[in-house]
């Protein structure tokens, strides 16, 4: 079996799951949620606990097994405690600044970039003097906050060289020498 999907989900105080045919509905103090949960898998609540199973060993019926398993966990963790993603932007003269529901953003071009943000995704930006921008996001929504600072790297990737761009606060970029001298 597979050792994520087999785990049991216990559902906190405060929380509450509904399974409605196929899809799943949980609420909690910080929003809901709603996922379409796949006919191989079967999902069961006893109580306040929710167990999974699939219908056969087939190899794709493993891993929607555990996939389903992930899906509702991050559900109930969402609508509960909420997630939060930091990016930072390193590079000379980038500025962050959150506009109503936008970020205005400074990134090196001839040109400031307004970056929508969605409903459910609350953001702020700090800056201090002498450090880079800050850009947090927090939702309830996993897969949304995740695309959202996906795109919001994809405007201005770390580059090897000088190490510029947008990224993850934390994250290790590779790199590279650059050129060197001509050899005599």
């Amino acid at each position: 079996m597979s050792r994520i999907g087999k785990a049991i989900i216990t559902i906190p105080s405060g929380v509450e799951v509904k399974l409605d045919g196929t899809t799943v509905h949980v609420k909690g103090a910080k929003g809901q949620l709603t996922q379409e949960i796949d006919t191989c898998v079967t999902m069961s609540i006893d109580g306040n606990v929710i167990s999974f199973d699939r219908e056969s060993d087939h190899k794709d019926h493993r891993a929607k097994h555990g996939l389903m398993r992930s899906l509702v966990n991050n559900m109930i963790i969402g609508v509960s405690e909420g997630f939060k993603t930091r990016q930072e932007l390193v590079g000379v003269g980038y500025r962050a600044a959150v506009v109503g529901r936008s970020l205005e953003l400074s990134l090196g071009y001839s040109h400031n970039v307004v970056f929508e943000i969605p409903v459910e995704v609350s953001v702020t930006a700090e800056q201090e003097r002498g450090k880079n921008p800050i850009v947090t996001f927090e939702s309830h929504d996993k897969q949304l906050i995740g695309q959202v600072a996906a795109k919001l790297r994809s405007l201005r990737k770390p580059e090897p060289y000088k190490g510029k761009g947008i990224r993850f606060v934390g994250e290790q970029i590779r790199r590279k020498a650059g050129k060197s001298a001509s050899k005599k």
